[in-house]
């Protein structure tokens, strides 16, 4: 009696094993990686915030941030090198812990969140295309943004923003369906990119300057000593906000390590990382000041600073300038929502549907909610506080990642048999329980109450920021003690 073969049911072109010929991302695809995660609108205000916040004591936020820059360079490489190895996605890796048909479901949480995500940043990024349009038509003649149908509103948005919304939209599926070579070069383009239009407005900044302002900021920049008592919590909390930043990335690491040449390769990109919060914490910070002095003529109120790279272009009576900044503005935007949001949603989608989605009609399924959610975002979604349930989906990724780490490493110990990964057989290694590991999802709850009672607990708020590491703690613990090693 012979056996039956294996039906590979689960596979799909874009989601099964990298071509060995493909693998040909070194550290600096991945320094550019980072640098595009860096490059955020959400980053520049998230970290010039922190320096002002704690009265620009620098070294504290410096440090604070290189402590979370370390754990997100730790976290990363324990996820990325199984992918890595097997050249396999985030949702497929999943696969060997939950198994098939716990990866679709739980994998999805990731697709969901990344796809509310996509088109929340997509009407933001329309907002600079916008800018860019009302600038062209001023400048031809002003009386033309007071025209009727310029003036008519519908769901909260004129003319203008509608058209706006609708070409980033197309333009962002133009440029992220052509698969992952083309993927590439955009990163790598827009990490460079961005950097140089960042140092443009710098230099343009420090134009204006005398000795005299100089010598203010020097002066208005704490350098108090680290260790000392009072530091000890804004530095905690400091580490905990830039590392929920990065977080959102970890758990689909996968996605973009499976292209890496070597680990050795991987672990210089990682640590680029910190090379690039160094980079960019400086610039920001040096903008921010820079802008107060150009605007205001002086340092005197922290307070008062602009941290939003928008708010300070709209208070600078320079056209040309205004227009450059809001194209790189416009590709940094881009290239972050592509890493963060539409890859890791499109791969979520096409393991859901592997027989049916490909890499461009998972594409037009993002779009179209895309669509929905940009253009609702204003009138209606912003108002409903549907942010505190999407961010309590968001506390499923540090469980998960908890799970696959203890799963591959301890339990495992580095083994996965690839054939089974696309298999729907009951012999299959990671069918489980018809395609469910109950042990694993008993664990991923566990931590998914601890991740979220820091959410929906007043009492345990100032977790919040570690949410994520608390949620994975747990689950690495309970998975550990739940399920025996392999041998």
């Amino acid at each position: 009696m012979s056996l039956d073969k294996p039906k590979f049911q689960l596979s799909n072109w874009e989601i099964v094993s990298v071509n060995p010929a493909d693998k040909t991302w070194t550290w600096k695809d991945y320094f550019c990686l980072w640098a595009n995660m860096t490059q955020s609108l959400i980053a520049f205000s998230l970290i010039a915030s922190l320096y002002l916040l704690y009265d620009l004591n620098i070294l504290i936020v410096f440090v604070g941030s290189l402590i979370a820059g370390l754990l997100v360079y730790l976290f990363s490489n324990l996820i990325g090198k199984p992918s890595t190895k097997h050249g396999i996605p985030f949702v497929v890796f999943l696969r060997t812990s939950l198994g098939i048909n716990g990866a679709r479901y739980f994998g999805m949480i990731r697709g969901l969140v990344g796809i509310f995500f996509f088109g929340v940043q997509t009407f933001f990024i329309s907002k600079s295309l916008g800018y860019l349009i009302r600038i062209s038509l001023f400048s031809i003649d002003a009386n033309l943004l007071q025209s009727d149908y310029f003036l008519l509103f519908f769901m909260g948005l004129n003319l203008i923003d509608w058209i706006s919304l609708l070409f980033t939209l197309l333009f962002q599926f133009f440029l992220f369906s052509k698969g992952h070579k083309f993927i590439k070069i955009f990163i790598n383009f827009s990490g460079f990119f961005v950097y140089f239009g960042i140092l443009f407005f710098l230099i343009i900044l420090f134009s204006e300057f005398n000795q005299q302002i100089v010598q203010r900021m020097y002066e208005v920049i704490s350098l108090e000593n680290i260790f000392i008592k009072n530091n000890i919590v804004p530095l905690i909390t400091i580490t905990g906000t830039i590392f929920a930043y990065y977080s959102i990335v970890i758990l689909n690491f996968g996605d973009f390590s499976r292209y890496a040449k070597n680990d050795k390769e991987l672990n210089k990109g990682n640590l680029s990382l910190l090379l690039n919060l160094i980079i960019f914490s400086i610039l920001a910070i040096l903008i921010s000041l820079g802008a107060d002095i150009l605007i205001n003529k002086d340092l005197i109120e922290a307070e008062r600073f602009l941290t939003n790279p928008t708010d300070i272009i709209g208070k600078i009576n320079n056209t040309y300038l205004t227009v450059t900044c809001l194209i790189f503005i416009f590709i940094a935007s881009l290239s972050s929502n592509l890493i963060a949001n539409y890859i890791p949603s499109q791969n979520a989608l096409i393991n859901f549907f592997p027989k049916q989605l490909s890499l461009k009609s998972s594409g037009v399924v993002i779009m179209i909610f895309g669509v929905i959610i940009g253009s609702l975002w204003l009138s209606l979604i912003s108002q409903l506080g549907i942010l505190s349930f999407v961010d309590t989906f968001g506390s499923f990724f540090g469980p998960i990642f908890g799970l696959m780490i203890c799963d591959y490493y301890v339990i495992k110990s580095k083994k996965i048999i690839n054939k089974d990964l696309f298999s729907s057989n009951e012999e299959s290694s990671y069918f489980y329980s018809n395609g469910w590991h109950i042990k694993a999802m008993y664990a991923v709850l566990i931590g998914f109450i601890f991740s979220a009672g820091t959410i929906w607990n007043s009492n345990l708020n100032f977790l919040q920021s570690f949410s994520w590491i608390l949620g994975a703690i747990a689950t690495y613990i309970t998975y550990y003690l739940l399920v025996p090693k392999k041998l």
